[in-house]
């Protein structure tokens, strides 16, 4: 037994709403107040009959009675005025200050042990996630209705991460769409190398240079220490001549080339590629954040972020290494998770902080009209009978198992709950 699942109980009137207290008095719940996540008692304004008295006040859930010495209840003067101590055995008397007792609710016995069961079950699973046998049986509107929770979850928490930027660099949303966006480039493997270059190489320095690709070229590759060493082929020497100039003028200094992921990756995603993709975006794209929140369509969106590496690149992947023509531009999918990952959170937030709902109203629709990402975790939940229809849709399932199935928090899910419910009647 643990108090998560004691909580879980309280909260959702699982061992009933009318019992028998440990002094033998008649308990009526009629709300089982608010979940404290803090510090101080498990639940606030609480309310609650004992025998003939209404009590309003805050409850406090322990495994054991005697857990309320064991957590030093009694030198807390927060805990004097609790009006119900619920736990699953009473195995010590628990009194205020002023040696009254302190009503006591036992629960053990009083609801349906094959719910505990059930969620131990959960606990204990090693498959892929925990109700994996049982998924489908929560039923689809019941599964459909929580991820769509999930999925605003979602935006909300990539939302917070941009929010804490702005916070940082005082509002600066030139700055932080830049950071967000380079570190997007980088997509999964080089993600972190992105944006330490972001970081290393300002905004406000780059966009001096907007209008000339090759300066923009070798102030990205130099700050990301590609620039190094010799070089035969004449395109590198002029961007390697360039960044030592401009690193003097600017007093930047370089990343360290071993920051960057070339293995086991298809070249279409090198990181050079991505940077000389980066580079076109950010020499042709003149006020791009400004285009993408005034933009009706997704498609103008789309058009926007469709870009090119430049002509060295046609024949190469890295520096000095020639291959086969071919253009280097970034296919459908890529474009696709930088709306997921950037664009869209950051339209979103810009909603939110201006105060324009109909910002982050078309955000969500843009989240909807894309397609569903394809990845092991919604193959997976394909398998398991739910099939993501959109982007929206794909969102709350990698949501769902990266924060709620990876964790085992089965009694915060809306599935889980559907699962156990379903066990207790």
């Amino acid at each position: 037994m643990n108090e998560d699942f004691l909580y879980y109980l309280w909260k959702y009137y699982l061992q009933g709403k009318t019992l028998t207290g440990s002094g033998l008095e008649t308990i009526t719940i009629l709300q089982p107040g608010e979940q404290n996540h803090d510090s101080g008692p498990d639940f606030f304004n609480g309310r609650i009959k004992i025998n003939d008295t209404l009590w309003a006040g805050n409850i406090e859930i322990h495994t054991k009675s005697s857990d309320w010495f064991r957590h030093g209840h009694q030198n807390d003067p927060h805990y004097d005025n609790i009006i119900l101590h619920v736990v699953y055995e009473n195995d010590k008397p628990v009194s205020r200050k002023n040696d009254e007792l302190i009503p006591t609710l036992e629960l053990k016995g009083k609801f349906n042990e094959k719910l505990y069961e059930k969620y131990r079950g959960f606990l204990l699973s090693k498959q892929w996630i925990p109700c994996e046998e049982d998924f489908v049986k929560a039923g689809h509107f019941e599964i459909f209705s929580w991820l769509h929770r999930l999925a605003i979850e979602r935006l909300e928490r990539k939302a917070k991460v941009i929010e804490q930027l702005l916070h940082e660099s005082k509002n600066d949303f030139r700055e932080v769409f830049y950071q967000k966006l380079l570190r997007s480039y980088g997509f999964k493997t080089n993600s972190e190398a992105f944006e330490q270059l972001a970081l290393s190489l300002p905004f406000s320095v780059l966009a001096k240079h907007k209008y000339h690709l090759p300066q923009i070229e070798a102030l990205l590759f130099g700050q990301a220490g590609m620039l190094q060493g010799n070089f035969s082929d004449e395109y590198p020497q002029q961007l390697q001549a360039e960044y030592q100039f401009l690193s003097q003028k600017y007093s930047l200094k370089a990343m360290q080339p071993e920051a960057w992921k070339f293995m086991r990756m298809h070249p279409q995603n090198f990181p050079t590629i991505r940077i000389a993709q980066f580079a076109h975006l950010f020499c042709r794209s003149t006020g791009l954040l400004q285009k993408i929140l005034e933009a009706e369509k997704l498609a103008d969106v789309i058009s926007l972020l469709q870009t090119e590496a430049s002509g060295y690149w046609l024949t190469h992947f890295r520096f000095g290494k020639q291959g086969t023509s071919r253009p280097k531009k970034m296919g459908k999918p890529s474009l696709y998770l930088l709306l997921i990952n950037t664009i869209i959170p950051f339209v979103f937030v810009y909603g939110k902080r201006t105060n324009r709902q109909p910002l982050c109203e078309k955000a969500i629709d843009w989240l909807i009209s894309l397609p569903p990402e394809k990845n092991h975790i919604t193959r997976n939940f394909s398998l398991l009978g739910v099939k993501p229809e959109n982007a929206m849709q794909s969102q709350a399932l990698i949501q769902l198992k990266t924060f709620y199935c990876n964790n085992k928090q089965c009694l915060h899910c809306g599935i889980g709950h559907q699962l156990l419910k379903s066990t207790s009647f």
